[in-house]
């Protein structure tokens, strides 16, 4: 393993950075975690991204992002700033550049921060397949440098801050081939702009590594804070979190939760912005919430918990493996070994729902706990390991309820000290809900962060929800969130981008249609894209996309290539339908009306 990412897989101390200054507002150092948004107006219209930066300042939001594309839309950056502080807000804003050095010269001039994509900045992707020596790699280098180096020094002369944002989707075409479509080509990419920013002597930007899949945004991530120890103490930047196309809903909230909340579970991250497809400002609370959350229990656990030194820890954080343990056989039902991750309910909550099940469709409780014969242990107690360990069958193990650990650390240790054969039940709490009105939102993203977490470690063989009440809200809770963990797919996935100024269609109804037409298709994962920026890249784990090519034109792709061109956006979902028939992925809705979870 290179150097970890963290102290040890127990530590929940926040790591230290320096600041980085965006205005009146510090990220990183002892600044508290910022929380962002980005605009969905379109920029040409200064008045309407000024209302709607008041909206989200109103809501909440420390630091407001707006896209633009061109050099003549960056132009308009200097009214809405003027409205913005003509409104009494010192709040900063940051400019999206992506393929246009031009426009980032422009939006230096007016803006407190400027957010740069090394994979298109100055960059090709083309999906072309090269052999780029030595020396023609250190020429694409210089060529980035020359188109780089204008903004650094412009940033620095005006002291605006800058975001180093990679994004998966995006990578260009000269990382993808010398280190593939990779967590490390991610961090390479960036790195690659901070040695030029460095050698300008300027230090005042932020990392981000982004990707729609969790599982790769988190071992990004993880391996960029590794990076940027064995660079040097200096090398401490702050880091923006946020998963990109986390969708709407439910399933964008549980993907968000999962991807910026372990990671602010391990201390890393000093802002976040949550993209949901829905109206930005709906992305507000749920930062914020995530927040607070992770701050309770650093509050809670004010030291380290039971210190685990990295060279103990049978995961690799930087590569994801499911644990290797044996199959059991739990009431009738296999789980472990490369079995599916099961879901477990109460005794109570299967009382309160056997009557309906063949109306819950897919949201099956498949073991009831007190009928499981697992045990429940405190995975400091040494006894308690070597009894499970000299055991000469398998056993189903968890954490009992009500220790005083942190959930990610507490299953970490256990998973740790005892021999792999044993399977795992994760929870998501380790106190139980007895408050029926308790607030859904912070239990789902609780849930999602501790479970998620966890599971992106490859840690665990069946989970239990015991934060929600509801029997029913439990199960599909569960469900989803091994569905955004993409450790059971039992629906279809969707990749949908947050709406921005860029977005070529109105992105929350396209996706609401799209979702009517095809949630039926188990196991297809479809990708709903407003614009070409991170479209076929973010796409390549997708089976389809839907594109926006142009005003009202709608581009359909398979897999990272684009098939069909300029569909009038009015026929796009039916055409998509055709393709998805086309490659033999369509079966028609199933008749019975499913009874939803409470």
């Amino acid at each position: 393993m290179s150097r970890p990412y963290t102290p040890s897989p127990s530590s929940i101390s926040r790591r230290e950075t320096r600041a980085a200054q965006v205005g009146p507002v510090g990220i990183g150092g002892d600044n508290p975690i910022r929380v962002q948004s980005m605009l969905t107006s379109d920029t040409r219209d200064a008045d309407a991204c000024v209302k709607e930066s008041i909206e989200l300042i109103e809501a909440g939001c420390e630091i407001v992002r707006v896209t633009a594309q061109t050099r003549k839309i960056a132009e308009n950056l200097e009214p809405i700033v003027a409205g913005i502080r003509e409104s009494g807000s010192n709040v900063p804003v940051v400019a999206d550049i992506h393929f246009k050095p031009d426009a980032a010269m422009e939006a230096v001039k007016w803006v407190e921060k400027v957010r740069v994509n090394p994979g298109n900045y100055a960059d090709k992707k083309k999906f072309a397949v090269l052999e780029y020596t030595d020396a023609e790699y250190a020429e694409e280098l210089q060529r980035i440098d020359d188109a780089f180096s204008p903004l650094v020094e412009e940033a620095k002369k005006r002291g605006v801050a800058m975001r180093i944002g990679t994004n998966h989707g995006s990578l260009s075409d000269r990382i993808m081939n010398r280190f593939g479509d990779t967590p490390l080509g991610m961090v390479e990419s960036a790195l690659e702009f901070a040695h030029i920013a460095r050698k300008h002597d300027y230090h005042n930007f932020v990392f981000s590594m982004k990707a729609s899949n969790p599982k790769v945004m988190i071992e990004a991530y993880r391996l960029l804070i590794a990076r940027l120890a064995e660079e040097g103490e200096d090398w401490n930047y702050p880091i923006h979190l946020g998963v990109t196309e986390a969708g709407d809903g439910e399933d964008g909230r549980i993907k968000s939760a999962i991807g910026i909340g372990s990671l602010l579970a391990d201390g890393i991250g000093d802002t976040i912005r949550v993209s949901l497809t829905e109206d930005a400002i709906y992305e507000i609370p749920v930062a914020r919430a995530l927040v607070e959350i992770v701050e309770e229990i650093r509050a809670a656990h004010p030291g380290d918990s039971q210190v685990m030194s990295w060279d103990q820890a049978p995961w690799n954080p930087f590569t994801y493996e499911r644990r290797a343990s044996e199959t059991l056989e739990v009431m009738g039902v296999d789980l472990g070994g490369g079995e599916t991750i099961r879901v477990f309910t109460s005794q109570e909550k299967w009382n309160a729902v056997a009557h309906k099940l063949a109306r819950m469709g897919d949201f099956q409780p498949e073991i009831v706990l007190e009928q499981s014969g697992v045990e429940e242990i405190d995975p400091r107690e040494d006894s308690e390991i070597a009894r499970i360990n000299a055991s000469e069958c398998p056993v189903l193990v968890t954490v009992i309820d009500g220790i005083d650990l942190p959930v990610i650390q507490a299953f970490r240790l256990l998973a740790t000290r005892l021999q792999s054969r044993h399977p795992i039940l994760l929870k998501d709490t380790l106190t139980p809900s007895q408050n029926p009105e308790a607030d859904f939102t912070r239990t789902l993203l609780t849930a999602s962060m501790n479970i998620g977490s966890l599971l992106c470690d490859g840690i665990g063989d069946a989970i239990l929800v015991q934060g929600e009440q509801a029997p029913g809200q439990s199960l599909r809770l569960s469900y989803n969130i091994l569905q955004a963990a993409g450790s059971r797919i039992f629906k279809t996935d969707y990749v949908a981008c947050p709406s921005c100024g860029r977005t070529l269609f109105n992105l929350q109804t396209t996706t609401q249609k799209i979702r009517e037409a095809t949630g039926h298709l188990k196991g297809v994962r479809i990708a709903v894209m407003g614009c070409i920026v991170n479209g076929p890249g973010e796409m390549a784990d997708a089976d389809f996309g839907y594109v926006g090519g142009a005003p009202g034109k709608i581009n359909l792709y398979v897999g990272k290539e684009a098939v069909k061109f300029n569909i009038p956006e009015d026929e796009a979902v039916e055409r998509l339908i055709d393709l998805i028939k086309e490659h033999d992925r369509w079966i028609d809705a199933p008749k019975e009306v499913v009874e939803m979870a409470d």
